[in-house]
């Protein structure tokens, strides 16, 4: 199911709310209630907005693209959370994180990772719920979502 939410940096001025490698996504609270259940999970695409259209949602868990392989796919998902966690009734946090865990470069890739974006992008995202059997509901795509660039230098595009 094609869900009519589409992911946002809230608008509100806040620290930190954009950076260089991370940026902050409004959590998609009562979203999922009628398309997920307690054994579901839901992640977080993080896509080149230019790869966005061509991305293919996995067939299962296994199939997940992890962040490692964002500077050749393009594309990874990270922030895998029950569905439940987004639930109308369920306190959460207003705010998620996108790229904010520094650790995660060495996992081997087997955890979903949330490390941060290499480029400025601009970069696009969705929310995917996943059952046992595979994806079965997906928000629409955010509108593209530009990293702050540093200051007192040359910003050198990488390949």
């Amino acid at each position: 199911a094609l869900l009519p939410y589409v992911p946002r940096v809230p608008p509100a001025a806040l620290p930190g709310k954009v950076t260089a490698t991370t940026f902050a996504l409004e959590v998609p609270r009562c979203v999922f209630d009628c398309h997920a259940n307690a054994s579901d999970t839901v992640w977080l695409v993080v896509a080149c907005a230019n790869a966005s259209s061509t991305f293919k949602n996995p067939p299962s868990r296994a199939d997940v693209p992890p962040y490692q392989r964002l500077p050749t796919a393009c594309a990874y998902m990270t922030l895998e959370m029950a569905a439940a966690a987004f639930a109308c009734s369920a306190p959460s946090p207003a705010l998620l994180r996108v790229g904010g865990d520094t650790a995660c470069g060495g996992q081997g890739g087997q955890d979903p990772c949330n490390g941060p974006l290499p480029s400025p992008g601009p970069y696009r995202v969705k929310f995917l719920v996943m059952g046992c059997h595979g994806p079965k509901a997906e928000t629409r795509w955010s509108d593209p979502i530009l990293l702050r660039r540093g200051t007192g230098g040359t910003a050198v595009p990488t390949p």
